[in-house]
């Protein structure tokens, strides 16, 4: 650039002293020598300046062709990585395809092993009745029985008799034969329920379904969950009669956290998560760890349970009201903020039924985090689409449902998992979160809500 602004400062010099030498030309017919001389001096300069510039506009010719390789270089890869990017979509496109078909076909087989556990369900119950009315006319018989051989020891038992107790025993083994096939098969359902969860997982990864978390601003839809409590592999408790909670189980001899089956009084018996702590087993009625499972749930998926028993749920609000109306109950909060500090607060508490909302009436027993849930109050469970008569909707602002009384805004334990840790108050506030009465906001990263009864002692 410096050549080709000298040159074009020289040339004008140059042109301007030729027109000059061309007037006096005219002026003068006798040429000398003096002028001829500056003339040869001028071509000379210009020439450099040619030089100059020619050898500017080659270095400038040599960097623009580099600069075009590399452009075309670069262009060259971006086809390239275009064309990849191309074939990775159409690959991903027939995955879509491919999986929508499998969902499809598995929602279909889906509903079919709903309808079979259910009719698994309604045999193994018709058979457990058919085994304690044979049971007990066993009983029967033998009692008859001994009072005839003590009566008569010397009269040989009855053909008749011996004819009846092989064919009780005979259906014992037949109805022992059909629970085993029971729970294998109902053990298979569970794999597949299982499969069918993962494939949705893998849905939701790709992008097929739709997202269950709505804008905040509307109202929200129901979550596309099953409400399903899965059973995974449960560890049974060989007695004659299944334990009424974990404590009875603990006091068995199981010792160890685990999922274990249980049936409350006048109830039917379904699964939970017994938590072993120093000397005791207390039943974990939420979990949240991760933010796997969606709390933005339904009324009815509330009242009868959601999520996995070895990760994230909520137990359900029938099977909590089957449990706590046997005796008197303390409900135990466990938290983690995002600092891994540990809190916990444990309350003396009385639950209503359905007809109630649930109702929630607590009195504090102890605890190491301020207190946050009212005390002495009625607290009726609300969700997005249930409202509690006389108490503010609160889950219309806040996702999940939880226990509200006249104002929002104390707590929620079940609200939108955060992660990471919310920045601003208003995130904190849709998400997990504990507020004391001293105005603390301590946002969440894992909660536990546990019960024990209250014959025995707290532990920390």
């Amino acid at each position: 650039m410096h050549t080709i602004k000298l040159f074009l400062f020289i040339v004008p010099l140059v042109i301007s002293s030729k027109i000059d030498q061309d007037y006096s030309s005219y002026d003068s017919m006798s040429p000398e020598p003096k002028s001829r001389f500056a003339m040869l001096d001028d071509v000379k300069i210009l020439a450099n300046g040619l030089l100059q510039l020619g050898h500017g506009l080659k270095d400038f010719v040599h960097k623009t062709k580099g600069q075009i390789n590399d452009i075309f270089q670069k262009l060259n890869i971006f086809d390239q990585s275009f064309y990849d990017l191309s074939l990775q979509t159409n690959e991903i496109k027939e995955e879509e395809k491919e999986l929508r078909r499998t969902t499809s076909k598995l929602q279909v087989k889906n509903e079919e092993v709903k309808n079979m556990s259910l009719e698994l369900t309604s045999k193994l119950e018709s058979l457990l009745e058919e085994k304690n009315l044979l049971q007990q006319k066993v009983k029967y018989l033998e009692k008859q029985l001994t009072n005839l051989t003590k009566n008569q020891p010397e009269i040989q038992e009855h053909p008749e008799i011996t004819s009846l107790k092989n064919f009780v025993e005979q259906q014992d083994n037949s109805i022992k034969d059909l629970l085993q096939t029971v729970e294998e098969q109902y053990r298979q359902l569970n794999q597949q329920h299982s499969q069918i969860k993962e494939i949705e997982k893998q849905l939701r990864r790709t992008g097929v379904q739709e997202s269950t978390e709505n804008s905040l601003s509307s109202k929200p839809r129901a979550p596309r969950t099953t409400p399903f409590l899965h059973l995974n592999e449960t560890k049974i408790v060989k007695h004659d009669d299944i334990p009424a909670n974990c404590t009875t189980i603990y006091n068995r001899g199981e010792h160890t956290s685990g999922i274990y089956s249980i049936r409350p009084s006048n109830s039917q018996a379904f699964n939970v998560y017994c938590d072993v702590k120093s000397g005791s087993s207390w039943t974990v009625i939420q979990h949240r760890i991760d933010g796997s499972q969606n709390f933005n749930e339904t009324w009815e998926n509330y009242r009868y349970g959601f999520g996995r028993l070895d990760g994230e749920f909520w137990l359900g609000l029938e099977k909590i009201y089957s449990i706590v109306k046997q005796s008197n109950y303390v409900l135990r909060i466990e938290l983690e903020d995002w600092k891994d500090n540990k809190h916990y607060i444990e309350y003396s508490f009385h639950l209503g039924d359905h007809e109630t909302n649930y109702t929630l009436h607590l009195v504090e027993i102890t605890g190491n985090v301020p207190n946050a849930l009212p005390e002495h109050k009625d607290l009726a469970f609300s969700t997005w689409d249930h409202k509690a008569k006389g108490h503010v909707n609160c889950p219309e602002s806040y996702s999940g449902g939880w226990w509200c009384h006249d104002v929002c805004g104390e707590n929620n334990l079940n609200g939108k998992y955060n992660k990471p840790r919310a920045k601003t108050k208003p995130e904190r506030r849709r998400g997990i979160y504990w507020k004391s009465q001293n105005g603390r906001l301590y946002s969440i990263k894992s909660t536990k809500m546990l019960i024990h009864p209250t014959d025995s002692e707290s532990s920390e």
